[in-house]
């Protein structure tokens, strides 16, 4: 159990304990913070944001938080930005939070208010996302009787949060707010939640801010054992066909320098999930791309025909493995996590390293420099050979778009190539995200944001609102479908009035993009509810005149909302538009991209399938020969 009540007759219950990575700073508040008197459990919550470092919160108020909203009206060191949707205050925290590798804060009411945050704060958990979310309750004398309002969000959340609280003393809110941010954001970072009678933010308190933190059981392990690390030094160049599968866990630990130190000190390949694109650069040559579902050929099969994995915060989701009884058939496995239940959990480990992700590759470094000196070492040249046939014959590419339309692919590479130097790209979910990951090219971590492990719809714009909100001088785009965007679409609201310039870049194919894919695929091109359009829709390979979602017409809402709106059809007009929105720096943003709708996202590993059978293209199954049988 991760909830615990702050009564003061009984003491809290320990933590969680799960571990994780390293990978934001430990924000435990300034020590030695002067007490004060007088003051509301209200008056408190501010000052205690405050002192742990907090300078945005993302919220809308309602009855149960009102109280707290009173003292944030006169704080000079919290910003609030008045959202349109908590769930949009949810995603804005998260994005703010992998932008800045800082703790994220969302605020809301009880009952809806609470409940609205509830897909984002599983979106942050799946993807291991330090936030803190505050949410009111109903006085503590009128918890669990249905009360106007009422939900136990505590209970509701406790699958979805690395921990919460509900606090009914005001005496407990500065320890809380100082807990909460340390279990946030230290070992394998995820969302706290913070629930808050009402009657304990309206009674009088002494601000007492702790000196540390005493969490029982909650001891994150970040140093690797030196014997495991040697034993890996050891496997790694031993192996004949070698591979690190770098996960999310690399950028969330900062450990990029790291691994690129490696990664050239063994000449190793190096593949990235979607959640660590950044982390190793896409230019490199040792960089073979994205794994999984939707990677590059090379990528996947390397993976299947490695004799040695070396996991790095990665966790063999399903969207890698395929079906997990085929996946890597030869390969022994090093699995480096700071989540010791993540290891062994969808495969086995030969060798099991719990261990944030820089310090043990600042370890293995040495240990692998010190084998080398010794004479240890393979040439991976045969293995090389493989790898860049497989990389010249089956390249990431894409058809062009029928005559005079706009290619999906193209627009998404075209916004990639033109965006300034360290512009940071969100995205929702569906064929845009694989498009984008797969043909903008990612140099640098946490300049990609997306919802890897829920896979939420409506994530990519409240995501670029929070990244922009925290890297104000940073470029934002957000890359969206026209289905993704309507979902979320009424923080653009909030962007405008808030002097949050972000750029939105809507693919609008008329239809649900990636379900029409699978019902082309896989249910007889039968397109059920997929389409967004009242147009008629052709049967694939049949001609009609491009179309895209005209309900609502997206450049006439944006404009409604405060916003910049453009249209682009034309591929003579692409670069033009593109460059126009790049020039606008005191607005909001939104380009309406008609695309095709019938584009499909390729490679493709179909789900339950093995990764052995990766399509290159439909109907087209590359050719690997037997080079590991």
């Amino acid at each position: 159990m991760n909830t615990h009540t702050t009564d003061r007759a009984h003491g809290p219950e320990a933590p969680s304990t799960t571990p994780a990575p390293r990978t934001t700073t430990d924000d435990t508040g300034t020590p030695g913070a002067v007490a004060e008197t007088g003051l509301t459990g209200a008056q408190s919550l501010i000052r205690s944001l405050a002192e742990v470092g907090v300078d945005t919160v993302f919220g809308i108020p309602g009855g149960a938080v009102l109280p707290a909203y009173d003292p944030l009206m006169d704080s000079t060191r919290v910003r609030h930005v008045l959202v349109r949707h908590e769930q949009g205050a949810g995603h804005a925290a998260t994005g703010y939070a992998q932008a800045t590798g800082r703790v994220g804060v969302c605020m809301a009411t009880s009952g809806p208010g609470a409940t609205n945050l509830v897909t984002a704060i599983a979106d942050a958990y799946m993807d291991s996302v330090p936030i803190v979310a505050i949410t009111g309750q109903v006085p503590s004398a009128m918890i669990g009787t249905d009360a106007f309002q009422e939900a136990d969000i505590c209970g509701i959340t406790l699958p979805i949060t690395k921990h919460n609280y509900l606090v009914t003393d005001p005496d407990d809110i500065p320890r809380v707010i100082a807990e909460a941010f340390h279990i946030a954001a230290t070992g394998r970072p995820g969302p706290v939640l913070v629930d808050i009678a009402k009657d304990a933010m309206q009674r009088q308190t002494t601000f007492h801010w702790p000196q540390r933190n005493d969490l029982p059981g909650y001891r994150p392990i970040a140093k690797p054992h030196t014997k495991q690390v040697r034993q890996a030094a050891k496997l790694l160049l031993a192996a004949e066909r070698p591979v690190l599968y770098v996960g999310g866990g690399v950028v969330k630990a900062g450990a990029d320098e790291e691994l690129k130190a490696l990664a050239e000190l063994t000449g190793v390949p190096v593949t990235t999930t979607l959640m660590a694109l950044g982390a190793f650069p896409d230019s490199h040559p040792q960089h073979l791309g994205m794994p999984g579902m939707h990677g590059t050929v090379a990528a996947v099969t390397a993976l299947q025909k490695a004799d040695l994995i070396v996991a790095l915060g990665a966790r063999f989701d399903d969207r890698v493995t395929g079906r997990l009884d085929s996946f890597a058939p030869y390969a022994k496995v090093v699995h480096a996590d700071i989540d010791p239940a993540e290891i062994g959990k969808n495969r086995r480990a030969d060798l099991p390293i719990v261990a944030d992700a820089r310090d043990l590759l600042t370890e293995l470094i040495i240990a692998v420099r010190t084998e080398q000196e010794s004479g240890a070492g393979r040439d991976l040249t045969a293995w090389w050979k493989q790898l860049n046939d497989w990389r010249n014959r089956y390249p990431l590419s894409y058809d062009p778009a029928p005559a005079g339309g706009l290619a999906p692919q193209q627009v998404i590479e075209r916004i990639g190539q033109l965006a300034p130097e360290g512009t940071v790209f969100t995205a929702g979910v569906g064929q845009h995200q694989m498009w984008a990951s797969q043909f903008i090219g990612f140099e640098r971590p946490a300049r990609w944001l997306n919802s890897g492990g829920a896979g939420t719809m409506g994530y990519a714009v409240p995501a670029a609102m929070g990244a922009k909100t925290g890297l104000p001088g940073s470029t934002v785009w957000a890359i969206d479908g026209d289905g993704c965007f309507q979902m979320t679409n009424q923080e653009l609201a909030t962007c405008a009035l808030n002097n949050i310039p972000i750029k939105v870049a809507v693919i609008n194919n008329g239809v649900l993009g990636m379900v029409r894919q699978w019902q082309s695929l896989f249910y007889d091109q039968r397109y059920s509810n997929t389409v967004l359009h009242s147009g008629p829709t052709a049967g694939e390979g049949e001609e009609r005149p491009v179309r895209g979602t005209r309900v609502p017409d997206f450049v006439l809402l944006a404009e409604a909302m405060g916003c910049v709106g453009l249209r682009c059809e034309d591929p003579a007009d692409l670069d033009a538009v593109i460059e126009k929105a790049n020039s606008i720096n005191d607005r909001p943003v939104v380009v309406d991209f008609i695309v095709h709708e019938d584009a499909m996202v390729w490679p493709m590993v179909a789900a339950g399938t093995s990764n052995d059978e990766v399509q290159f293209a439909r109907g087209i199954r590359p050719d690997f020969g037997d080079e590991t049988d």
